[in-house]
């Protein structure tokens, strides 16, 4: 039986310390903004470009920030890097920006919608990256916005195989998912319906490729809606970002949740020092 924290008790005493920062920093920020506005779109830019380039780094693309930053601003790749982790850069980038017309579009989320996603974030994707039955390493055709139709698993940092949902039960569990995200949202912190929400879409594991970067953006789309920043999740911190997962799988997402709340509360600072240092300049 797979779990799926939708009864997760959020008043867990380390939690609970990390919402109220991260509350208290959120009305730091918005009250700074409402002085600065002309230095937000400076900082969203930041955030963006920072954000593209820590969730494909995870994923293992060779970019660094400074290339990531270059190649989004004049369009130009770096000789000896893989094509493909410039494409992947651009599509991240671009979710990002469709992320944000959603929201102002007021969109629920939704099984369409998350498909959306994942057709951008594998926009160009000929072929993505697998293991067959045999443990082989082979390239099987890209399907992006379709869910898998073959099961896919993950050989996890202690060495045992994690087998995610059947391809049969997707639609059903991305169905109650969107359904348990939209519920919520009303009435529980949104960083704990964020975290749980990333959680299940790995968990799930809905589509033959994409399905981090997704997740990621699942998580922040759910903040931003609530007026929240964005959590950006260090590619310096993948090692405890796949070990809390694993934490997880195995019945405890205490872990999980305290590390996105803490990306949440570095985004906080970066947006802070950033906010002071653009009024500093002028």
């Amino acid at each position: 039986m797979k779990i799926n924290y939708y009864n997760f008790d959020e008043n867990e005493s380390d939690i609970a310390e990390s919402l109220l920062i991260i509350d208290n920093l959120k009305s730091q920020i918005d009250k700074k903004k409402s002085l600065q506005r002309e230095h937000w779109s400076a900082i969203q830019e930041k955030l963006r470009i920072d954000w593209t380039y820590d969730s494909n780094a995870i994923e293992g693309s060779s970019l660094t920030r400074g290339e990531t930053l270059f190649f989004l601003k004049e369009g130009l790749t770096v000789e000896g890097k893989p094509f493909k982790d410039f494409l992947d850069a651009r599509n991240h980038a671009e979710a990002i920006d469709w992320l944000y017309e959603m929201i102002k579009d007021n969109r629920s989320i939704s099984q369409g919608l998350i498909k959306e996603m994942n057709a951008l974030l594998l926009s160009g994707v000929k072929y993505t990256p697998a293991i067959n039955q045999s443990g082989q390493k082979v390239r099987k055709p890209a399907n992006p916005g379709k869910y898998k139709i073959l099961p896919n698993h993950v050989l996890q940092t202690d060495g045992t195989i994690y087998f995610y949902t059947d391809p049969i039960h997707v639609a059903d569990e991305m169905e109650t998912l969107c359904g348990w995200i939209n519920e919520n949202i009303v009435n529980r912190h949104p960083l704990v319906v964020a975290s749980i929400a990333h959680y299940n879409m790995v968990r799930i594991h809905p589509f033959d490729d994409g399905n981090g970067r997704g997740a990621r953006i699942l998580m922040n789309l759910i903040l931003i809606k609530k007026c929240y920043p964005v959590a950006i999740i260090k590619n310096e911190n993948r090692r405890k970002y796949l070990t809390a997962l694993n934490q997880a799988d195995k019945g405890y997402i205490v872990p999980f949740i305290k590390l996105i709340a803490d990306s949440l509360i570095d985004t906080e600072n970066i947006i802070i020092e950033e906010l002071k240092r653009l009024k500093d300049k002028t």
